[in-house]
């Protein structure tokens, strides 16, 4: 039987802050050793005691909760559950490798393919973000709330800068101020704090890369979709989204029309 949604949202709160004080502790040290999965990532020793940590304090025997992380393996007893835990125990292992402080640890509870709660934690830059359905977003206890931009021309945008100058788009995105971040979730939860105004990444994304910041983004006021405009559902049998576009809600139309000519399968896609 499930728990009060507010026992796991604190649950889920300490977990997160204490696998990110375990990562901070291996920044920029030499000595992490890493290596790379059969899809060529990175992962490190800190990925997967980050990811130890999270999972002996969210995981309690016979409580019926699932279980989904990026460094476990996948344990399809998921799918019969009726809540589970997404994770991420280090996103942007890459940046977290080569001393960038733009990698976090993530958490989200999902309930039959919504998300219901999240956490997001960059423990470089001391920023916890945070969401419960219906109870709005927050970073550091502060609520937060996305941009009030309405056009492409010169809004801040998140995404590979190779895929907006690909010679591929019908028509040529406007100048616009494009930045980066490793770490998918920390891009969603920039949209949702105001800090940039939408993000797109054109590639399938694994439910741990979007459920914990998709619900902090749509809790702050922005929209979270695939590029076909439709919504995600989570803890399915192949648990990837499509496509990622988070953006202000004034913003978000004038995004989605410029993607209505893309397949709706983008893995054979050159952008």
């Amino acid at each position: 039987m499930a728990r009060p949604l507010a026992d796991d949202h604190e649950r889920m709160r300490g977990a997160v802050r204490r696998a990110g004080r375990a990562v901070l502790a291996r920044f920029r040290d030499d000595d992490v050793e890493s290596w790379q999965k059969e899809d060529r990532s990175p992962v490190s020793a800190a990925d997967l005691e980050a990811n130890d940590i999270l999972r002996e304090a969210l995981i309690e025997d016979g409580d019926g909760y699932g279980w989904l992380s990026e460094e476990s393996r996948d344990d399809r007893s998921r799918l019969e559950a009726e809540r589970v835990w997404i994770v991420d125990p280090i996103d942007g292992t890459r940046a977290f490798l080569e001393g960038k402080p733009h990698f976090t640890v993530c958490v989200a509870l999902v309930e039959r393919g919504e998300a219901l709660a999240s956490a997001i934690y960059n423990p470089a830059l001391d920023e916890f973000f945070e969401a419960v359905r219906g109870a709005g977003a927050r970073r550091n206890g502060v609520r937060i709330s996305a941009s009030i931009c309405s056009e492409l021309d010169d809004c801040r945008m998140l995404g590979a800068r190779s895929m907006f100058d690909h010679d591929g788009w019908p028509a040529s995105w406007p100048p616009m101020a494009v930045g980066y971040r490793n770490s998918t979730s920390y891009r969603l939860a920039l949209v949702a704090a105001g800090a940039f105004d939408a993000a797109i990444a054109l590639v399938p994304k694994a439910d741990w890369d979007v459920a914990p910041g998709a619900l902090i983004a749509q809790e702050a006021g922005a929209i979270a979709t695939d590029h076909l405009g439709e919504d995600f559902v989570y803890n399915r049998a192949q648990p990837v989204q499509r496509a990622l576009v988070c953006a202000a809600p004034s913003l978000y139309p004038r995004i989605l029309p410029r993607l209505a000519h893309l397949p709706g399968d983008l893995r054979t896609l050159d952008l």
